[in-house]
């Protein structure tokens, strides 16, 4: 199995931060205008999906010699993300990290972390960053992996999350519920480089905000 990074067309803050998210060995997609972070970074994508609308460059250029184009009409029902996703889901991938996809408009900002409650994706480890921030969905046990002082920030997602509980965090929870109209998990910290959270029921947002 391989890990894929699928480039967005969202906001990149920090062009340095995503590319410390890249390995060697990673298949690369772009969907669509996301192939201009991917260029920015001196890389080449393995496939370009979406209706190319937002392509910044010609789909003939020799740059693009060997990557593989999916071509969608731009009448649809599905953004360029979505469709990416599902083509990324075919290689049955070790990891799936779509960058570029916080930020900016907010429509699209919650609609990309809407996309990640896909059942489909339950059994995958599937993670939306740009390195600064990732945000990414527990539903049973996650480990995040960090420094001292990292932001960490749990919501509650679709209803209540119930008994939590979290390790390495400065205001740890400990069976704990929270709920989406209050908001006691925003804004904890990490004690260490690495932080535990487990839940018994629920969908739980998890956003972990970096220390540059």
């Amino acid at each position: 199995m391989s890990r894929i990074l699928i480039f967005a067309n969202g906001d990149l803050p920090d062009l340095e931060s995503a590319r410390a998210l890249i390995h060697s060995d990673d298949l690369i997609i772009a969907a669509d205008g996301g192939t201009r972070h991917v260029l920015e970074l001196g890389l080449i994508p393995d496939f370009i999906v979406g209706d190319l609308d937002s392509l910044p460059l010609d789909v003939h250029d020799p740059i693009l010699k060997n990557t593989q184009i999916i071509l969608f009409p731009r009448d649809k029902n599905e953004i360029d993300l979505e469709l990416a996703i599902d083509h990324a889901l075919t290689s049955n991938p070790s990891q799936l990290v779509i960058v570029a996809a916080l930020g900016g408009r907010l429509d699209q900002m919650l609609g990309n972390i809407s996309l990640l409650t896909d059942a489909r994706l339950s059994t995958y480890d599937v993670r939306l960053d740009d390195g600064v921030e990732e945000a990414f969905f527990c539903r049973d046990q996650i480990q995040i992996t960090g420094r001292r002082g990292d932001i960490v920030s749990l919501l509650p997602w679709q209803g209540e999350v119930t008994g939590i509980l979290t390790m390495g965090l400065k205001w740890p929870l400990q069976n704990e519920n929270l709920y989406p109209y209050k908001t006691r998990g925003i804004s904890n910290e990490m004690l260490d480089s690495e932080a535990t959270i487990k839940i018994k029921s629920g969908l739980l947002l998890v956003v972990h905000r970096r220390q540059l």
